[in-house]
């Protein structure tokens, strides 16, 4: 009996400290990915891509997205809503956290991150109090030069929000556009000819936690130029709506590089929103489209790009894409029509037109055809998940509600020694719904 106490005892005294720390993450899926607001590509290298879902990091592509491969793990965050790449050199990468969106339910971030090493490593910046990044813009001449568009706290004031920049690569930042501690910003746009002209949507909103219908807007919000790299800044009104008058919401902004005079904008308004365009860089305004299924829901999607070979062919992200080749006078559905996968983000290849890449609300997805045929988004386990529940089975199966995409079954053992796409399920319509 001694000997056994005394065993036990040794036993005892052998514990680890902590009883889970043998244990290890391995993914079992599901492989649709999930909200995705931050993407980019690299001009001169057409197969290489970047997408940073809002809750799993930042992922690279070198295949035009036949896989994905995570670059960002093991950082502090995983909540992404801004990816930019120096132009000038694309191993400089910046990175701002936070989902850049105004949600009800949402992961907040802590600031600003830099690879320059094509993302082998990451150096953590600043800006840790803005936890909501919404763009950032690389001075294409110079990666030193950056700008930053600080959304600021989304259910309260604060005030590290508004439009930062820093020349000296990040080591600083000088706040250059502040408007009160309710406006942030949340769209940059550089004159694709002169990038001393910068374009920002400043936005005063609130969305209170756990709330059903579109984000509170607030008066401050606005669309301002600046032609001096951000020291000054004026207001552009024309004829676009206010607070005063039309409730104005967020703005996105859309340049054409073959006529950086002719500006997009996407305008969440209750009473005059809509795509509006300018041919004077943002002097007047005029408001070619009101369709609902291309600016509605505004505050969710206002993203606009312009073909960079032609001024009149533009694209929006809405609850579906879609796409106008006179102008914006009229609009054809390009993907996701009829019902609507939730489209928040584009970039063209500006050397190649044929080339784009979507951020949705299922991932990324890469089109090297002008739209005829789709890379995959059942290859990116990034979804954004809600409320996960297990059974009792063996072995058992784990369930959860997705981004926009019902509910999912995963089961947590494969039967050939890895779990597939054959090894999970949708078990039901809605993200937010408990499984049991």
């Amino acid at each position: 009996m001694v000997l056994m106490l005394n065993a036990l005892g040794a036993m005892a005294q052998q514990a680890p400290t902590v009883p889970y720390n043998e244990l290890r993450w391995r993914c079992i899926g599901p492989f649709r990915a999930g909200r995705t607001v931050a993407i980019a590509g690299i001009p001169d290298q057409p197969n290489v891509f970047f997408m940073a879902p809002n809750n799993g990091g930042v992922w690279k592509t070198d295949d035009f997205g036949r896989t994905w491969n995570p670059i960002f793990d093991g950082q502090p965050t995983g909540s992404v809503g801004a990816l930019a790449l120096a132009p000038s050199d694309p191993n400089i990468i910046y990175v701002g956290s936070g989902e850049g969106l105004r949600r009800p339910d949402l992961s907040t971030g802590d600031g600003i991150y830099k690879s320059t090493d094509g993302g082998k490593s990451w150096t953590h910046l600043g800006l840790r109090d803005g936890q909501q990044i919404g763009s950032i813009l690389v001075d294409p001449r110079d990666p030193n030069r950056v700008y930053v568009a600080v959304l600021g706290h989304p259910y309260g004031p604060n005030g590290e929000r508004g439009v930062f920049r820093s020349t000296d690569g990040g080591q600083t930042f000088q706040k250059i556009l502040y408007k009160d501690e309710n406006t942030g910003a949340i769209d940059l746009a550089f004159d694709p000819a002169n990038p001393q002209t910068i374009y920002a949507d400043m936005w005063a909103s609130r969305r209170p936690p756990w709330s059903v219908g579109d984000s509170y807007n607030a008066a401050g919000s606005g669309l301002y130029k600046s032609t001096d790299g951000g020291d000054h800044w004026q207001q552009l009104t024309g004829a676009l709506p206010d607070w005063e008058h039309d409730k104005l919401g967020r703005i996105g902004i859309g340049i054409a590089p073959s006529n950086p005079r002719r500006i997009y904008a996407m305008v969440d308004s209750p009473t005059k929103g809509g795509v509006y365009r300018s041919d004077d860089a943002g002097e007047s305004w005029k408001r070619i489209s009101n369709e609902a299924r291309v600016w509605g829901r505004g505050s969710d999607f206002a993203w606009v790009r312009v073909s960079p070979k032609d001024e009149n062919t533009i694209y929006v992200a809405n609850t579906s894409s879609y796409k106008s080749t006179d102008g914006g006078q009229n609009f054809v559905a390009w993907k996701g029509a009829p019902g609507g996968d939730d489209y928040h983000t584009i970039w063209i290849n500006p050397k190649n037109p044929d080339i784009i890449l979507l951020g949705v609300d299922q991932g990324a997805t890469i089109t090297v055809n002008g739209g005829r045929t789709w890379s995959s988004w059942y290859n990116q386990p990034t979804a954004q998940l809600y409320h996960v529940i297990t059974d009792d089975q063996h072995p058992y199966w784990v369930y959860s509600g997705q981004q926009e995409s019902g509910s999912a079954g995963v089961l947590s053992r494969g039967n050939d020694g890895q779990i597939t796409s054959n090894d999970w399920h949708p078990v039901g319509a809605d993200e937010y719904s408990y499984v049991a």
